[in-house]
């Protein structure tokens, strides 16, 4: 049986947004590195094999902001993972930062990640809403920034731990959907 061609019109990269150099966010025993760079392969193994993807670093590491900026910016949809902090810790949900023509993508990003881990939906937001110190991804890698929960509210920490690896697959069908429409 030979397997189907998909028919790609958009070009994909994903990102950790950050690593054991750059720890990002601390919570609940957890670092934000410890939670994305472990995601963004699962995302890429949902993606395997149906679509062409490329990714900042092998299983486990990823590159500097520097490059994963220059990569974004030769695809035409880019996503880093990252997790929200916050000093109170009854803070959540899911939401994403863009430009504004990334927003409808973001909010469908937003929707799985709430629905699968039953969290706030925050929505798409533009590049001043975050905290984030990699913002350089969006405004000049022209990429968007999925903020996939509250690393610091034990609740959604829970929630994703044991579904992470469905909320990867709603991802990837979202992104693949995104580059490589039906119809």
């Amino acid at each position: 049986m030979e397997k189907e061609v998909v028919k790609q019109t958009k070009s994909l990269f994903i990102s950790a947004g950050h690593s054991f150099k750059d720890p990002g966010a601390y919570g609940n025993g957890y670092t934000e590195a410890d939670i994305v760079l472990h995601f963004r392969d699962l995302v890429a193994d949902a993606l395997r094999d149906k679509v062409a993807f490329t990714k900042d670093g092998d299983r486990g590491e990823n590159l500097e902001l520097a490059e994963a900026v220059r990569l974004a910016k030769t695809r035409d949809v880019a996503v880093e993972f990252h997790c929200n902090a916050f000093s109170d810790p009854r803070v959540g949900g899911v939401e994403t930062l863009s430009a504004a023509h990334h927003y409808p993508l973001g909010q469908r990003l937003c929707k799985v990640v709430s629905d699968e881990l039953e969290i706030p939906y925050r929505g798409a937001k533009g590049e001043g809403d975050g905290q984030h110190s990699r913002l350089a991804f969006i405004r000049d890698g022209g990429g968007i920034i999925l903020e996939l929960f509250f690393l610091t509210n034990k609740k959604e920490l829970m929630a994703f731990l044991p579904r992470q690896r469905y909320v990867a697959n709603a991802i990837a069908k979202v992104l693949i959907d995104e580059v490589a429409p039906h119809g």
